[in-house]
Parts: structure tokens; sequence; C-alpha cells
């Protein structure tokens, strides 16, 4: 059976970054606002931790439900797991997820500064240097058949594009918003219609527009 590497629920603002400028600890997302950019997401019947019996169905929530589907490891940027720079002073520092993440996998991290794998729960993150195909080889290896999460953030999933290893992509854009400035995906979602179709799906719950991606 094919592995495939895929992006789930990404988030962008309308003029194309996923996160913004100035990424510390208290802003993960620099001057973006976590809760404006994943406000359709958290509105879900199916986001993680509700409580409650509400939250919204239909699309929405069918791809909230579907990211953990068949994945059996994460690719990710080294400024999603952390807002360290440059080599690693600080070992003690195990991403902003705390003791148990949610990936429940291997994860993957892109980094010039590797550095010992750790396990939290039943998370283990390796540090990996490397080209983007021989990074998907390793965590195609560790996902034992299942299909591999390419996490972001943007500067990441643009590299594994450039390279041609994105077999899917699903892009949730906010029309309203816009950062200005941060790690941009593309100038155009259009810029990607030579390798892949695309449907243009507006949210159910209003607030996002759908951009689902596959490989011609």
């Amino acid at each position: 059976m094919t592995q495939l590497l895929k992006v789930q629920n990404f988030m962008l603002s309308r003029d194309g970054f996923g996160a913004g400028e100035g990424q510390c600890m208290e802003r993960p997302f620099g001057h973006a606002d976590p809760a404006t950019m994943g406000a359709w997401a958290f509105a879900t019947a199916s986001w993680p931790g509700r409580t409650d019996n509400a939250g919204s169905r239909g699309l929405d929530d069918f791809l909230i439900r579907d990211f953990h589907h068949n994945i059996g490891a994460e690719i990710m940027g080294r400024n999603k797991f952390s807002p360290h720079r440059g080599p690693w002073t600080d070992h003690e520092w195990q991403g902003w997820w705390g003791y148990e993440p949610p990936f429940h996998t291997p994860v993957f991290v892109l980094t010039h500064h590797p550095r010992p794998s750790f396990t939290l729960s039943d998370t283990t993150f390796h540090f990996v240097d490397g080209d983007p195909a021989k990074v998907l080889e390793q965590a195609k290896e560790a996902a034992d058949g299942k299909d591999v999460r390419l996490g972001g953030g943007a500067t990441s999933v643009r590299q594994f594009l450039d390279a041609d290893l994105v077999d899917t992509l699903h892009v949730a854009v906010l029309p309203d918003y816009e950062l200005g400035a941060g790690t941009r995906l593309w100038e155009s979602p259009d810029e990607l219609l030579d390798r892949f179709h695309r449907d243009v799906v507006p949210s159910p719950g209003g607030g996002v527009i759908h951009h689902l991606y596959w490989r011609k």
C-alpha cells in the first residue's frame, strides 16, 4: 500500500502566512492570533478536549476527526517545536505540549542542530538534519506502513512542496484576516495547480475557505 505525505488542517491568513513575526516563548505564532486562526477548528464537535455535546458538525468536523486517521509519523520544522534558534542550549525544553503531546506517533523535527531523541507519553521526538527526501524516508520507515503528516510550519511545508514530495494538502484560509509578514506558504493558492487538482469549499460554519489539493 502506498504511503502518503499529507498536510492537514494547515491554517493560513488571506495573504498566505501560516505564522507571524516575532515568535517567542509567550507568542508561539508571533504576532498572529492563534485563537483567530483556529476558531473554525475549536468550534467543531470533535475538537480534542471538548467536554460538552455542542460544536459544529459537517465538513469542518470531519476534517478534525480525520486528523489522526492512518497517520504513523509526523514531520515538523524546528520552529513548530521550539522558539529557540541556533545550537541547543537547553535540553530540558521538550516542546509546547506538556507531558502528553497530541501526536501519538514518532515525530521528526527538522533542525541543523541535532540533539538526542526523547519520549513523552506515546510520542518520541527525533531531531534530524537532512534533505526532505531523506527525512521522509526515515519517517515512512517509522510509520510502519501508515501515512506521514507534514505538520508545518509554512517554511517546512514549502520545502517539501518544492521537492515534489507532498501527496495531499488541506489548507484552511481565513479570507478576512491578514498578517502582512511572517512565514509564508504561498503568494497565491493557484501556484500549486501545475501539480495538483484542487477543490475550494467554504466552511459551513463560516470563517474559513478550505483548499483541498491532491496530486495529479
